[in-house]
């Protein structure tokens, strides 16, 4: 069954809830027009010199408009910006309860952007240069098993337009092993069911061919013949996936599918998650022998230290696995 779905500064802290953040954000001072400037320029400069997706983008937009306004709260913007400035806006996060990933990101977003103050001659040194990111907990990602996502992939009602589009959704989600940007944002154009492939646009608009199982070939055919017009109606929407009215759904509408799902499949819906669908799509696949430089291929990744992550993954579950039935284990 899986080879006819897949196509070939402290780490202990109280994390702050997202109204709280938003409550931290409206006591500060709006962004003033200088730093507004500088960013826009920063960003348009980084979209033009490594294609940015759009994420990325919106990340870097955030953390550096946080830090602006936090600083023009205590007299200062971004220009005036200095090491010890930095380390103070850093420790109130860490006060505040931002997670160490969080603050790793946000020191990544600083030192890019004042390096390209440096080249650009707005400021003749880089605050950031003397500050260590905070030390991360190495983490493996968490791949529900092939039999979860068995139970996962037949929880919706495919009866209906809308079951057999969350149905096609979570087998490509798991055959392709997108992430959920690159599933809610496929244009119609995107899938050759004659091939057998599906064409993705990746981070930083790196584009991939990824084959298509069986399977989600099967799901794909019925969705595009059964569910789509319907759920299009008259509307000649682009995107593959639709809601009702020919609208795509957006990334946090798909995360309330795999949640519900699972609840539907007996699954603990804290264990599993869209990512978790690309997961388990490298995680079995390096369970039944795939190759890792044809992994990184598949899963759009630009390093191949970031695929090996997927082998310690896979090398635990064998850890598991003899420990339970080996006798001298």
């Amino acid at each position: 069954m899986l080879l006819a779905r897949v196509g070939a500064y402290s780490a202990c802290m109280t994390v702050i809830t997202p109204a709280q953040r938003r409550e931290q954000a409206m006591a500060l001072p709006p962004l003033r027009d200088a730093d507004a400037a500088a960013i826009h320029a920063f960003i348009d400069a980084a979209w033009a010199e490594s294609g940015l997706a759009t994420q990325t983008q919106a990340s870097y937009r955030r953390d550096l408009e946080g830090y602006a306004r936090w600083r023009d709260g205590r007299g200062g913007g971004l220009h005036g910006a200095d090491r010890s400035a930095l380390f103070e806006y850093l420790a109130w996060r860490t006060r505040s309860g931002y997670s160490p990933r969080s603050n790793a990101r946000l020191l990544s977003t600083l030192r890019a952007f004042f390096a390209w103050q440096v080249r650009r001659g707005a400021r003749a040194d880089d605050p950031t240069a003397l500050l260590d990111p905070p030390k991360l907990p190495r983490s493996l990602p968490k791949a529900p098993s092939e039999r979860e996502i068995d139970a996962l992939l037949a929880a919706p009602d495919v009866s209906t337009p809308e079951g057999l589009r969350n149905r096609t959704m979570l087998e490509l989600m798991y055959a392709a092993g997108l992430r959920v940007s690159e599933l809610v944002g496929l244009p119609a154009t995107a899938v050759n069911l004659r091939q057998g492939v599906l064409r993705v646009s990746g981070k930083g608009g790196k584009d991939r061919l990824v084959p298509l199982g069986e399977e989600a070939q099967h799901w794909l055919q019925r969705y595009l013949a059964e569910a789509r017009p319907v759920l299009a109606g008259k509307r000649a929407a682009a995107a593959l996936f639709v809601n009702a009215g020919g609208e795509s759904p957006s990334r946090q509408q798909f995360w309330t599918l795999v949640k519900r799902m699972a609840t539907v499949a007996g699954i603990d819906p804290r264990k599993i998650s869209p990512h978790g669908l690309r997961h388990s799509f490298a995680t079995h696949l390096l369970n039944h022998g795939a190759d890792l430089r044809a992994l990184q291929m598949l899963l759009g990744h630009s390093s191949l230290s970031t695929t090996q992550i997927y082998t310690l993954v896979a090398r635990e579950q064998l850890k598991r696995l003899h420990a339970q039935h080996h006798p001298r284990a």
